[in-house]
């Protein structure tokens, strides 16, 4: 069954609604901005160090083994560390969130408006 047009217009805006919300969701907080550098370098450790599993895993060697594992974890926690020294991300994330407050409160708004409209569609029913 298709939407009327007055429906249609409703799913478009809480789709854009949504849209603006997941940016809220996704923006880096104060401090946790993550590093590509680090990340990139975590990457490759893990890929080394699974190597080096396999090897001490294959020749037998667990001494091989363990530290090939402990280079694994070592290269997850320097992907998962917040950059260093982002002092000039960390100032600027204050103020967007800053700026995204007024839309907080127009997101209230926006979801007392949809409940009424719920509410007045069920009444007419």
């Amino acid at each position: 069954m298709p939407l009327s047009e007055q429906e249609q217009r409703l799913l478009d805006e809480m789709e854009r609604h949504l849209m603006n919300k997941d940016a809220d969701v996704v923006a880096p907080r104060e401090g946790q901005t993550l590093s590509y550098r680090n990340i990139v370098y975590g990457t490759v450790l893990v890929l080394v160090g699974l190597g080096g599993l396999v090897f001490g895993v294959s020749s037998s060697l667990i001494v091989v083994g363990v530290l090939a594992f402990v280079v694994m974890v070592a290269g997850v926690v320097l992907a998962v560390t917040p950059a260093k020294g982002g002092s000039a991300r960390a100032a600027a994330a204050p103020a967007s969130t800053g700026s995204k407050k007024p839309a907080a409160s127009s997101s209230s708004s926006f979801m007392d408006r949809m409940n009424d409209r719920w509410d007045r569609r069920q009444g007419d029913r």
